[in-house]
């Protein structure tokens, strides 16, 4: 946005207080209202003069018709720069590049890039301003932010009526930034004291479209506020049942979640996603060979066009000698000490108070009298005699605020003269300082009275100790506590050797904080140095406005400083935030030579110009600018000159200068001639740049680095350049590097760092064939850079800033330069813009943060961040992998108020930034994936067979034991049917009880003997005959909570001949969600009648169901609570045991509903099975809490204690939830040896419990005698639950060989149970690579990318298994993946569909394999990935036992990129990025991978999660993630046995239903 043209034509004092109106506003002094006022006031009466507006500008919705500029008119420029958001930004500050930036960003319009917006929850946005009110004044930099967060009182504009919210709240909700669902979650800025909230307003209308689906995420009533998972269902499968097939049209479901159109805001946004990634990436993936075990990783080619370095390697550059002057002293002391007593009245330090005024001068005698004060104490006074607390050579560190250079000043001086080694550190506190003064071996700081009471202290007084620090004894060293030093006692000043001086730490790039030892004569060298660069004379005045520390600082204000008797005069950061002016006073009024500055010092002196009217630069003949070395800074020194030469600074005296903590000053302009020619500027290629190349750019100008230089070499030092990474190779001269300097005074190390020092401290550079060049050794400044014409050292970057990706190298700070250069003005809070890179899938990604300001509106953020990426693709040509947004004032700061880059870095890595905006762009930046793979033309079923025969291996296949032959006294001779099991127990041993229910208190609330449940079947049998008019073989739907009732009703229906089919019945708080299921297998199973209880019975006619439902429609409806006393004529006995039993249906996770029909031949062979495998006989007790209406939960609570006559306890896993105890303290009472439960069950009880054992202990719960406890599942064992649950209890008995899995699948509900004999369940370590190109590798425990599976338990008697492949129908090897396929007498007989049309999935229940098998044995595909492995282990036959793994369900796997993904994987990955994700589910959608995360922490977290999520799924599977959904706990759905219906979930996301936290767009 450019200045209104009459800008320039308005008078000098108004633009001088625009000026100083926008710096109010940039620094949040005053609010977005109260400056538009004041402005309007300024400018009415030359309204007329601004009339030429850009239409654009009136059309903003914020009343700005004058807005704040961010690329001045050259004509303003030279009176006010914007301030472009703030303090920090003006070290970037180019007009010429931002010039660059808008073309660039133009060039990008023609080319439209619609970007998706992301969905928030209006409860997400830190900051957003409702276009119908003023946005909170929450800009004061001094408020404390956490007030920003979830602000859910609107501000004053609810005085206006609520028509104007209503209005406000439908254009929020059609606009594109919030879900459909924003309810009542719309909450806004802080208003102060406004009561009635947009909340309150509209908690009773929810916004919604009526028509939706029925919400299938939240199961417990609307007005239950708990966070807690709700209790589990089984969803109504999305109008699909088994029959249809799976690939027929799955893509239907786009539009019917409930055949309701899905018109929603989620699929457009993915399309959108999808346009923008169909466009080409910017370099092209490479073909290349994939070898067939190892993905490899694209290796970026360099690119042939790439500019290549063509000069001749560069000599070492030396500069002038170091002159010698007769007066130098032989050490620094013994200069203080000349000065202290012979010239003891000269000022030698001046120190500001707060306004900026002279408030104390330290004199040369009172420097020297104290620090020899200081000396002695240290020396004599601490310890006794004997036991002094310091020697000499000792480290000390010293805390002194930036505001009190004269104690520093004392306390520096006075350890040098006490031969201890200075450590100067900032403020207190920081973790890692402590590292550095632990490595330092410091016991002992000093401190002034002052700051030693602003400590943090215990309860008893003690300072507290900091964390990661060493205990150290706190020395105040105010004069008043000083003993004066005897008049014999001298210090020992020698002449100035290789021992340490003192010790400057530095941070380096990672945030280690390392000590550089400068020794003593490094330390006079230097000063040396520095005198006859600067040519200083005695007595001349410096005003320091830098850290006195530390660098610059410390060498010209502390240290120089003596040695020429300068009288420094010290402007502390704190004065220079409330008068930005008052170093050009100090100037003015100490007639000062030389100023030590950094570009922001010039910045803010520039912005508070109307106070300059008479203050005169004339007198500097050197303006040191300290970070010269940062490219940016040349715009900063032209735009003060220009402001500055009318107060008679002249342009010869700007000197910029290069340092770093290991190199001290490494080069600097000397003060030029007046009236001689200004140094030239160089005009670089940032293209070049990146390959280290230098090229004069002349093609694009935009994308053009100039850059100022920084002087010659320091006298007496000398300098090459060196490549930055590997062998110290000297460069070529038109190449980037490493800037080396010679120093000549040796003594220089990193303290305690040996490894490291050498490689910085002591480089010799080699020549190109790498022999040593000469023996000099040179140090490595960490500054990136060149040496030009005429010697002149120009620096482009540091090597701390430094980002390479792909091979290129950009810098950070030319980064920050682009992000700011874009209309930063709205967006970003005070210029504040962190740049680093982080190390994701082999390369470095840069991530760009940036702090957002109070008042920046969603779609400003919005459009500035997809600006920036376009920016920084057009000027560096790199991609972003993320940037980032987080309110004002919260990124890290250093001491100085810069931004704390290692911190942010670490934050980001950690997930606590707390971003409120984050858009990733991992499909643009990420081209180094392998290539999709190509599935080979597959190798024929015959050569597999033979192969593996060669090979040795045999063919994977395992089998039970024998289901044996049938004994005399068996059961089974004679009786079939297991309606006359229970008639021959109930004359045989009626009193013999089968069945215990209990309640969650744990009392015993229903039994049932043998002849009870015989009697109470007759009883519903015959019901079923009167009320009924049932004929055998019609379906009855039995709807009855966990219990006896249902068993009862089980029986009753076998004996009449019906078929029963359990079903579980709806949850009254959630009839929308669950009633569907019911009525779709009534529907389904044709029911000719329902068998519930009266309380269910009136459920299902009540007005709730009918709105869920069709009512009218059930068929008959019997209550079984009132039964007849009648007999029942005969009891039905089926005519063949092939006949169909009952009908057992389940959904599966893919949302798949699927009936299987059981004959009564399975039912016996299936009880058979496990009584053998359980070794279950009539005096045996088991304990089961399981859900009893489908697969192996039902046989185990319906028919097993019938057929083998143990004792069954029914738990109802529903009573877990009030009481969690119930199942183990059960377990304990009865003492159990066999228990059976679900997952859902065990992570209940590993949840809530784990942190209760001792209380566990205390009621006395005992688990030793458990000898198995089995969990039933249908999937891959969770081995991290099961073993987190066995560590749990280990230590009340529980042995930790007794938790196993079963694995039973559809067409077999029992494959393998672990039972009492056999060997303990084994593990193996898995390639989670390989398992994606359907290979099993095995690989050794905490192997990368291992997976962890456990066998699920061991074969049924009667069952064999073999591991296909599943295209060719042919056997695989042993250790080979490949689909289980079962065959068993208890396998189902088909499944039972609505057309019974079976033509689709026949195959799975009597395939024949395609080779190899001459008995031609008919086998049943379980739909499973697994394979068998022959362990060492001898099974109970006496045979080596054959272990089975399951891998996953087929249906279930995501194909990606050509391989085959297992969501559970993906999803294991995901938990663990962050402690606030409870749960996490995966599924594809126009193969894009979409994650939903649940939240489990503070919604200001949300955000954190989607670079988290993105980084881990592209580390760990080498997938990109597409969208990440963030949702609140409890959304994803999960079925009865605790699995997760990702189908369902994707449905429910593509109809717009999960009402999300934050929905993330990947680009």
């Amino acid at each position: 946005m450019a200045e209104p043209p009459g800008a320039a034509a308005l008078p000098r004092d108004v633009r001088e207080q625009l000026a100083e109106l926008e710096l109010e506003l940039s620094e949040g002094d005053i609010t977005q209202k109260g400056y538009e006022k004041k402005r309007a006031k300024l400018l009415a009466p030359y309204i007329p003069q601004a009339q030429g507006v850009d239409p654009a500008l009136q059309k903003e919705p914020r009343n700005q018709t004058l807005a704040p500029s961010a690329a001045p008119a050259p004509s303003t420029s030279k009176y006010h720069r914007a301030r472009s958001g703030g303090a920090r930004d003006e070290r970037y500050r180019s007009d010429i590049h931002t010039e660059a930036v808008q073309a660039a960003l133009a060039k990008h319009k023609e080319q439209k890039m619609a970007l998706p917006m992301p969905t928030k929850r209006r409860s997400t946005f830190v900051q957003s301003p409702a276009d119908a009110c003023t946005p909170p004044d929450t800009s004061s930099a001094s408020e404390d932010e956490g007030s920003l967060r979830r602000q859910a009182a609107l501000s004053a504009a609810l005085h206006q009526s609520l028509q104007n919210a209503e209005s406000w709240i439908n254009r929020s909700i059609q606009g594109s930034s919030t879900s459909s669902s924003a309810s009542s979650t719309l909450s806004h800025g802080e208003g102060k004291g406004t009561s009635g909230s947009l909340a309150d307003v509209f908690a009773n209308t929810r916004i919604e479209n009526f028509s939706v689906p029925p919400d299938v995420t939240a199961t417990t009533s609307s007005t239950s506020s708990s966070s807690a998972r709700p209790a589990t269902i089984d969803l109504p499968p999305s109008g699909i049942v088994k029959g249809m097939h799976k690939g027929s049209n799955r893509s239907s479901l786009m539009d019917t979640a409930d055949g309701v159109p899905v018109s929603s805001r989620v699929s457009t946004k993915i399309q959108q996603l999808l346009n923008t990634l169909k466009r080409p990436k910017r370099p092209p993936l490479k073909e290349f060979f994939v070898d067939d075990f190892e993905e490899i990783v694209e290796v970026p080619q360099p690119d042939p066009n790439q500019p290549k370095p063509e000069g001749r390697q560069m000599t070492p550059v030396k500069g002038e000698p170091l002159g010698v002057v007769c007066n130098w002293p032989p050490a620094l002391e013994a200069a203080l000490q000349r000065w202290g007593t012979t010239q003891a009245k000269c000022p030698c330090l001046t120190a500001l108070d707060v306004t900026g005024k002279p408030v104390y001068t330290l004199t040369y005698g009172k420097l020297w009298s104290r620090s020899l004060k200081l000396a002695y104490t240290l020396l004599n006074k601490l310890g006794t005699k004997n036991e002094p607390v310091l020697k000499p050579g000792d480290r000390v560190a010293l805390v002194y605020p930036n505001n009190d250079p004269v104690m520093f000043m004392v306390a520096f001086y006075g350890c040098l003269l006490a031969e201890v080694i200075p450590v100067p550190i900032e403020d207190a506190g920081g973790q890692q300082i402590g590292f550095l003064l632990g490595s330092c071996g410091i016991a002992l700081a000093l401190t002034t009275e002052v700051c030693l009471k602003g400590l943090p202290k215990t309860q008893n007084g003690e300072i507290v100790q900091f964390k990661g620090w060493p205990r150290l004894k706190w020395v105040v060293t105010d004069s008043k506590y000083l003993s004066k030093s005897p008049k014999d006692w001298q210090p020992n000043i020698s002449a100035a050797g290789t021992e340490p001086a003192y010790i400057e730490y530095k941070t380096s790039k990672e945030g280690s904080v390392m000590g550089v030892t400068v020794s003593r004569i490094a330390m006079l060298s230097h000063c040396q140095a520095l005198s006859q660069a600067c040519n200083y004379s005695e007595g001349e005045a410096v005003v320091n406005v830098l850290d006195f520390k530390k660098d610059a600082g410390l060498w010209h204000g502390i240290l120089t400083n003596v040695m020429n008797k300068l009288h420094t005069i010290s402007v502390p950061y704190s004065v220079m935030k409330t008068c930005p002016l008052s170093w050009v006073q100090r100037v003015h009024t100490h007639k000062a030579k030389v100023a030590l500055v950094k570009c922001r010092d010039l910045h803010w002196a520039m912005m508070a110009h109307r106070d300059q009217r008479d203050v005169s630069l004339s007198s500097l003949r050197m303006l040191i600018v300290t970070d010269g070395a940062n490219p940016w800074s040349v715009s900063s020194c032209d735009a003060f000159l220009s402001l500055f030469q009318n107060h008679g600074l002249k342009p010869e005296a700007i000197c910029p200068c290069a340092t770093s903590a290991e190199a001290m000053t490494v080069a600097i302009r000397r003060p030029g001639v007046p009236g001689a020619p200004l140094p030239g500027r160089a005009i670089l290629s940032m293209n070049g740049l990146s390959y280290s190349v230098i090229r004069v750019n002349t093609e694009d100008k935009n994308s053009a680095l100039t850059v100022q230089d920084v002087g010659h070499v320091m006298p007496g030092g000398m300098m090459c350049i060196v490549k930055p990474d590997g062998l110290p190779q000297l460069c070529k001269t038109d190449e980037i590097g490493e800037i080396c300097v010679s120093l000549r005074a040796g003594g220089m190390m990193y303290y305690g760092l040996a490894g490291v020092t050498k490689n910085t401290f002591e480089v010799i550079p080699v020549n190109s064939a790498g022999s040593p060049v000469g023996d000099v050794p040179f140090v490595r400044s960490g500054l990136l850079g060149f040496v030009g014409p005429g010697s002149l050292v120009f620096v482009v970057g540091k090597m701390d800033g430094l980002l390479t990706v792909s091979g290129r190298r950009h810098n950070a700070d030319d980064i920050v330069a682009t992000g700011l250069a874009v209309e930063s003005i709205k967006t970003v809070y005070r210029g504040r813009i962190a740049v680093f890179s982080v190390s994701v899938f082999y390369d470095e990604r840069i991530v760009v943060v940036a702090e957002q300001r109070p008042d920046a509106s969603e779609e400003d953020s919005f459009q500035w961040m997809s600006r920036v990426l376009q920016a920084i693709d057009s000027i560096h040509q790199v991609g972003i992998y993320c940037l980032a947004l987080v309110p004002a004032n919260t990124l890290p700061k250093t001491p100085l108020g810069g931004i704390h880059i290692s911190q942010t870095k670490q934050h980001f890595l950690e997930g606590s930034l707390h971003p409120c905006n984050i858009l990733m762009c991992p499909h643009t930046c990420v081209t180094n994936l392998p290539k999709p793979r190509q599935k080979q033309p597959g190798v024929g079923p015959a050569s597999v067979l033979v192969g593996n025969l060669v090979a040795g291996k045999r063919i994977a296949q395992a089998s039970g034991r024998d289901l044996g032959q049938i004994e005399d006294n068996d059961l089974v001779k004679k009786h079939q049917f297991l309606t006359e099991v229970l008639q021959w127990r109930a004359q045989a041993t009626p009193d013999h009880p089968l069945f215990l229910l209990l309640n969650a208190k744990g009392t015993i609330v229903c039994t049932a003997t043998c002849v009870q449940l015989h009697k109470r079947a007759e009883r519903i049998a015959s019901l079923l005959c009167d009320k009924g008019h049932l004929n055998a073989g019609d379906n009855v739907v039995l709807l009855y909570p966990p219990g006896i009732e249902l068993i009862a009703a089980f029986y009753g229906c076998l004996y009449t001949g019906c078929v029963p089919v359990t079903v579980r019945p709806p949850h009254a708080q959630n009839l929308a969600a669950t009633l569907p299921t019911v009525r779709m297998i009534v529907d389904v199973s044709k029911a000719a009648c329902i068998l519930t209880t009266q309380t269910l019975m009136r459920l299902l006619k009540s007005r709730e169901a009918a709105a869920a439902v069709d009512v009218k429609t059930w068929p008959t409806i019997i209550d079984t609570d009132d039964l007849p006393r009648k007999r029942l004529p005969q009891i039905y006995k089926p005519p063949t045991p092939e006949m169909l039993a009952y009908l057992d249906f389940s959904v599966s996770t893919t949302g798949m509903l699927t009936g299987v029909k059981m004959s009564h031949s399975a039912v016996s062979a299936l009880c058979r099975a496990i009584k053998l495998q359980c070794e279950l006989y009539s005096s045996r007790q088991i304990a089961i809490c399981l859900d009893p209406y489908c697969g192996l939960g039902f046989v185990l609570w319906c028919l097993c204690s019938v057929y083998s006559g143990h004792q069954t306890i029914l738990i109802p896993p529903m009573e877990l939830e009030t009481n969690l105890f119930l199942w183990l303290s059960t377990v304990s009472q009865y003492k159990i040896r066999d228990t059976f439960c679900s997952y859902s069950v065990m992570e209940l009880c590993t949840k809530g419990l784990g942190n209760q054992v001792e209380m566990l202990k205390a009621r006395g719960i005992h688990l030793s005698c458990v000898r198995t406890c089995v969990v039933v599942a249908e999937e891959r064992p969770r081995v991290s639950l099961t073993q987190s649950f066995s560590k749990l209890f280990k230590d009340i008995g529980l042995s930790l060989r007794a938790v196993s899995t079963t694995f039973g699948s559809r067409v077999n509900v029992a494959i393998c149970l672990q039972g009492t004999s056999g060997p303990d369940p084994t593990t193996v370590y898995v390639d989670l690579k390989s398992l994606r190109h359907d290979r099993v590798r095995l690989v050794e425990r905490g192997a990368p990318q291992s997976l962890l599976l456990s066998e699920s338990g061991k074969i049924l008697p009667g069952v064999k298994v073999v591991i296909v492949n599943p295209e060719t129908k042919g056997p695989v090897g042993d250790s080979h993946l490949g689909e289980i396929w079962v065959n068993s007498p208890h396998t189902a007989s088909g499944y039972y569909t609505i057309y019974d049309n079976e033509t689709l999935p026949a195959d799975h229940f009597n395939t024949r394999l395609s080779f190899g098998d001459a008995a031609q044995t008919l086998w049943a595909r379980t739909g499973y990935l697994g394979f068998v492995r022959r362990t060492e282990l001898t099974a109970a036959s006496g045979e080596r036992h054959d272990a089975l793994y399951v891998v996953g369900a087929l249906d279930e796997t995501l194909e990606l990129r050509g391989l085959r993904y297992h969501p559970i994987d993906i999803e294991t990955s995901v938990s663990r990025t962050h402690r606030s994700i409870a749960e996490c589910a995966v599924f594809t959608w126009t193969n894009l991978l979409v994650v939903v995360v649940e939240l489990c922490g503070c919604e200001q977290e949300a955000l954190d999660l989607v670079p988290l999520v993105t980084n881990v799924v592209l580390e760990e599977h080498y997938l990109i993630v597409g969208v990440v959904v963030v949702v609140d706990p409890g959304v994803i759905p999960i079925n009865s046995r605790g699995e997760k219906q990702r189908m369902h979930l994707r449905d429910s996301f593509l109809a717009d239903q999960l009402d999300p936290i934050y929905v993330a767009y990947n680009m």
